[in-house]
């Protein structure tokens, strides 16, 4: 039997880093995921890793793109403002298909905003916050066992796809504590790298870049990068499908509001209200096939988040053209309680609103 420790959220986090073999971060401090350097600070040299309190996040991420283009899984956590700093270094890395763990534990903007839990930074993320044409690997969890196994699952996919890879939690989930297995499920595999830059002896020179200025070379590029964006798709969605084989109501949400809405819904069937859910693991990529499919045969949609509408808009894309769509929000450090999303799913029913802010 697997033991199970009580953990706070940003230290299995953490300690998943660790086990998926990151052996160098940079970062520099901001609230709500300081425990996380401070976790890596006194584990980091008993392996033999390397930790560097950086002078600024803009320094963090370009010696995590230096030990990257070296080979070595490097990571750095931050928080939206932080992460906001980080956007040129994203893109570039994006670009020279560089991969990297960035983890951004949210809080709530625009601005410096506060450190209540919040969603605001779902667009940032999925939908890229710096420059041309590109995508994070963008992974959700929703507890602290998922903190743990999602950010081994980012390292592997980062480097399965030369990609940056980028877990993004709300602070409630990071600082809460369940009891969590600390142990990978499956035996973590380090996989070579002959593109790295490891010194040309003995061999021809490589170089890793994201300038193309022959005739046509950045188009040509950036076709590659579409067709990686579409094999993720295509391979790596991850979701959860709960009670929704008999629903008449499917509510839509990823991190803390996921779990809100799981004790919304056993209220709801309680009631003989038949409601399911479908919780988003990735949101780049997000699970567009299965929000079709369903929404093709439930009549309504309940979209739940910590922000304004942000997920919301990928839903309405992705969803089947008769599905009514209905939105609940509470942005800027407001919460969503079991209770607000159960009034707010019977209105639903009752077509009595679309969005409700």
């Amino acid at each position: 039997m697997t033991d199970l420790k009580l953990t706070k959220g940003n230290i299995a986090l953490a300690e998943g880093a660790l086990q998926a073999g990151c052996r160098y971060y940079f970062g520099y401090p901001i609230t709500p995921q300081n425990d996380i350097p401070e976790y890596l600070a006194r584990q980091l040299p008993k392996l033999g890793g390397t930790f560097i309190p950086a002078e600024s996040e803009i320094a963090s991420i370009n010696m995590v793109m230096g030990a990257a283009a070296a080979g070595k899984r490097a990571m750095t956590s931050s928080s939206g403002p932080g992460i906001s700093l980080m956007q040129e270094a994203l893109s570039y890395m994006a670009g020279s298909d560089t991969p990297c763990v960035v983890v951004n534990i949210m809080r709530c903007g625009p601005g410096l905003g506060g450190i209540s839990p919040t969603q605001g930074d779902y667009s940032q993320a999925v939908h890229g916050g710096g420059h041309g044409d590109y995508h994070n690997i963008v992974l959700a969890p929703a507890s602290v066992q998922e903190m743990f196994d999602l950010t081994i699952k980012a390292f592997e996919l980062a480097d399965k796809y030369r990609n940056p890879a980028m877990v993004i939690a709300d602070a409630m989930i990071g600082q809460f504590q369940e009891p969590c297995r600390l142990t990978p499920k499956e035996p973590v595999v380090l996989p070579e790298k002959p593109w790295a830059l490891t010194g040309r002896k003995g061999r021809t020179p490589q170089l890793i870049k994201s300038l193309y200025l022959g005739d046509g070379e950045q188009e040509a590029h950036n076709m590659l990068l579409v067709r990686k964006y579409r094999e993720i798709q295509d391979n790596e969605v991850m979701c959860e499908e709960w009670h929704l084989d008999d629903a008449e109501v499917m509510i839509i949400a990823f991190g803390t509001p996921s779990r809100v809405a799981k004790t919304a819904i056993i209220q709801a069937r309680a009631q003989g209200i038949k409601v399911g859910l479908l919780r988003p693991l990735t949101v780049f990529p997000f699970p567009s096939k299965q929000v079709y499919e369903h929404s093709s045969r439930i009549p309504n949609v309940l979209v739940v988040e910590m922000n304004t509408g942000q997920m919301l808009r990928d839903v309405q894309i992705a969803a089947h053209k008769d599905a009514r769509i209905h939105f609940y929000g509470r942005p800027g450090g407001g919460f969503p309680y079991p209770e607000d999303v159960l009034r707010e799913l019977k209105k639903a029913m009752e077509g009595a609103y679309e969005r409700s802010l």
